[in-house]
């Protein structure tokens, strides 16, 4: 089994900031395109595959270890506080969360891994079902794979990179509660990060995000609109 990056502590020098390694911590200016994630809503929640909504327009999913902070990444994005709910037995909710930002465009809250006292057989059958839905949804154009930065890259997020990477999708990983560690520990273990999932098999982006600082928010939700085609007009809601 692979080992999770620690979370550097230390840094003894820092000679020179590159500024688009730090995150933008101002909030995202308020524009008719973040407002699509404002107005965001519970679509319907699906146990099985064919539970999911029609498998058309775009939608990014988000996945991550229960306690990695998704649902706060989610809320923070969407500028609402309880779009996506936290389980009170984390790791138990085995469904996959739909929510519609417009008639083309959503994004989906995948059940939390690693973490719940549930038998091996079910969890199991959620990396089947999981892999199954990554590898076959012709919608799904992103993952957001989100881990906490003082443990990334569990064996669990190796795994969803890989999936991810096998479907050929866009893949970020969001580096959550970074205002817990300093801008120099934080800044090296995005870096690290970095390094360990380098690959020529496709690219994938790293950002640092704390929800409650609004830490990388703007740049979450540019990342977003790229790859949900926000502002391409053949996927502008249609107006009355």
């Amino acid at each position: 089994m692979t080992r999770s990056i620690r979370a550097a502590s230390v840094v003894t020098t820092v000679t020179r900031l590159n500024p688009e390694s730090m995150s933008d911590t101002r909030p995202p200016q308020s524009t008719r395109f973040h407002a699509l994630y404002q107005g965001a809503r519970f679509l319907t929640a699906a146990t099985k595959l064919q539970q999911t909504p029609a498998d058309e327009g775009r939608e990014v999913a988000f996945a991550g270890r229960s306690n990695a902070g998704k649902s706060s990444a989610i809320n923070a994005i969407c500028h609402q506080n309880a779009l996506a709910r936290t389980s009170k037995t984390p790791g138990r909710t085995q469904q996959l969360i739909f929510f519609e930002l417009d008639e083309t465009r959503r994004l989906v809250d995948l059940p939390g891994y690693g973490y719940a006292k549930v038998p091996e057989r079910i969890k199991l059958e959620w990396q089947r079902h999981l892999s199954h839905y990554l590898e076959s949804r012709q919608s799904l154009v992103g993952l957001v794979i989100v881990m906490d930065i003082r443990h990334p890259l569990t064996d669990y997020d190796r795994q969803m990179l890989t999936w991810g990477r096998r479907a050929g999708l866009s893949i970020l990983l969001l580096l959550t509660k970074a205002d817990k560690l300093k801008r120099g520990a934080a800044s090296a273990t995005r870096l690290a990060v970095e390094r360990a999932v380098a690959d020529d098999s496709g690219q994938v982006e790293v950002q640092l995000f704390s929800a409650p600082e609004r830490q990388g928010l703007a740049q979450v939700q540019a990342t977003l609109d790229r790859w949900l085609h926000v502002g391409t007009p053949e996927l502008q809601t249609p107006t009355t």
